[in-house]
């Protein structure tokens, strides 16, 4: 048996991988793309391999090679489904792992939100989650018309100006999952009667105003649909800087991070501990996952070769804001088990080719995990908040007897 305790692990699901040139694989499937069995058959994979969850990305423009804008090109995937229908389509054909789509808060409003989560909650039976995105990008804004910003160059990060811009976005974010958590608790558990005999259907004094108003946002509630089964389904964002870090530590149940080693994962993982302090929430659990883009076969070589062939293919070697690995699901096992010492709970893998990949690590990765005692053998809860261990919380509406 291994000292390690138990890891977790999902697994983020794009189009046909995350190298640029995936689609162009033999087990990549592109004519499949935007079919409802092709989304389900990698979720009951990544199921069969008993994983904690999976994420969905979704966007608000066509994908790009450029950070800040469209590029035009047409080499590569352009085009996708809406995450959260994918998720709830998907959710019928599953039983255990957690179904986490990508939503793009900027430009979407925290009421059609929140019921939208709340519903694929009940009909996946407690297994729905979501991951918070915001956006600057000109064009995207440009389908809404609702806001303007200004045009930037990936070389602009740093400065003032976009810097102010990002913490703008983030804490606009912090208010939209508040909102969002608040809608979830409108409902109290037992607002619904349903009692034919005397014709009650619901107890409208369990049904609350939330009355939020704030800089970005002003919504008086009650939600339209019933409190999620989990109570507040999870909530998860991608951070990367300080200013991501302070979202994760104020709003979410899990945070992907994308460290560069364990030393810098240690450090990652004492920021958003402090922010998490600083947001007064140091007493609850917090997740911090390590996101990595994984290229793995049975031979350490044959996935480097692989790796290279599909750089070929797309003209330049592949890069990501996290960790690119390439090797066996052993290598991969020695490698999450020695981050795993800086602090993070868990790992999000980005597979490379999704349909070489995925199977890669249900496959053997989870199995070199089980043999070391770091991975489960069985699902062990019924919700998502059950798998990572996450108690249902207390209707904040409701009155304490």
């Amino acid at each position: 048996m291994s000292a390690h305790a138990p890891l977790h692990l999902a697994v983020a699901l794009d189009g046909t991988g995350w190298h640029p040139a995936a689609w162009r694989e033999p087990t990549a499937r592109p004519r499949d793309l935007f079919t409802a069995a092709y989304w389900t058959g990698l979720v009951t994979e990544a199921e069969r391999g008993l994983l904690d969850f999976v994420t969905f990305e979704d966007a608000l423009g066509l994908q790009t090679s450029h950070p800040t804008e469209p590029d035009g090109r047409t080499d590569r995937v352009r085009g996708r489904l809406d995450a959260v229908l994918v998720a709830a389509r998907v959710a019928p054909r599953t039983r255990h792992i957690g179904l986490v789509p990508t939503v793009v808060v900027t430009h979407t409003e925290p009421f059609h939100l929140s019921k939208a989560i709340a519903t694929l909650d009940h009909v996946s039976a407690g297994r729905a989650g979501l991951r918070v995105r915001v956006t600057a990008r000109p064009d995207e804004a440009a389908h809404f018309g609702r806001r303007t910003f200004p045009a930037t160059r990936a070389e602009d990060r740093d400065t003032p100006a976009v810097r102010d811009l990002t913490a703008e976005l983030l804490g606009e974010a912090a208010d939209y999952v508040e909102v969002v958590r608040r809608l979830w608790d409108s409902w109290e558990d037992d607002a619904e009667i349903r009692d034919v005999a005397t014709g009650r259907f619901v107890d409208r004094d369990k049904l609350h105003h939330i009355d939020f108003q704030g800089r970005h946002f002003s919504v008086r509630g009650p939600s339209i649909t019933p409190r999620p089964p989990q109570g507040q389904p999870l909530v998860t964002a991608l951070a990367d800087d300080t200013v991501p870090y302070r979202l994760v530590g104020r709003s979410a149940d899990v945070g992907y991070v994308t460290p560069r080693d364990t030393g810098h994962a240690r450090a990652v993982v004492a920021e958003i501990r402090a922010a998490q302090a600083a947001a007064g929430r140091a007493g609850e659990p917090l997740h911090v996952f390590g996101d990595l883009v994984v290229f793995l076969d049975d031979d350490a070589a044959a996935a480097e070769d692989r790796k290279a062939r599909l750089d070929g293919l797309a003209g330049h070697p592949y890069t990501s804001d996290a960790e690119v690995f390439t090797g066996t699901p052993n290598q991969l096992a020695d490698h999450l088990q020695e981050l795993q010492e800086s602090g993070l709970s868990g790992f999000r893998l980005r597979p490379g080719v999704i349909g070489h990949d995925l199977e890669r690590i249900t496959r053997g990765l989870v199995p070199a995990l089980q043999r070391r005692g770091a991975f489960r053998h069985a699902y062990e809860a019924d919700t998502l908040r059950g798998l990572l261990g996450l108690a249902r919380p207390a209707n904040r509406y409701a009155a304490v007897l």
